[in-house]
């Protein structure tokens, strides 16, 4: 892949092109640095979520996530799934390629998240296609109801993201 430009991009608060992803997440996720501006290197989105908000439990096949806790409490799934680990400001949670993870803000207010994505591109692609484009200063979701389980995961399928259901023991304590 090669670089959109050898030149340095800023963008402030609230810039970038954002996406939201509804559903039981909740999430405005914004792309801030772009795999065709690093040269499928790396994508570093901004991602606010709002209470009790969570991502669906998931396998990326294709790439590594790092996640770092700018504002909230996040619970994530930890080491292999099977339990689960309440994190907030200034934490980094790095998880390689084919582990199953998954966050959830715990918070009674949104949380934010700096995610970064190695290599860059296949998350990207997938947030551009299983969300649903933000208008700027947009504050809610766009959709209101249920997500379309069924299209997600297949769209999941096509860029490495397998989408699994929540271990039982996790399931069972009632975690959501």
């Amino acid at each position: 892949m090669e670089m959109e430009s050898q030149k340095t991009v800023h963008l402030g608060p609230g810039e970038g092109r954002a996406v939201w992803m509804s559903g039981a997440e909740e999430a405005l996720v914004t792309h801030k640095v772009s795999a065709e501006q690093t040269g499928g290197a790396y994508s570093l989105f901004e991602v606010e979520v709002r209470p009790e908000g969570s991502e669906p439990p998931h396998i990326q096949h294709r790439d590594d996530e790092c996640l770092y806790v700018l504002d909230g409490e996040f619970e994530f799934l930890d080491d292999d799934g099977s339990t689960t680990k309440v994190v907030g400001p200034g934490s980094v949670v790095y998880v390689p390629k084919g582990n199953l993870h998954r966050y959830r803000n715990t918070s009674e207010k949104t949380g934010r998240l700096l995610v970064v994505h190695t290599p860059g591109g296949s998350h990207e692609l997938y947030l551009e296609e299983a969300g649903e484009l933000a208008a700027n200063g947009t504050t809610s979701s766009a959709t209101e109801g249920p997500s379309d389980a069924e299209r997600i995961v297949a769209i999941g399928v096509e860029h490495g993201v397998e989408i699994v259901p929540l271990p039982p023991s996790l399931a069972d304590a009632g975690a959501q």
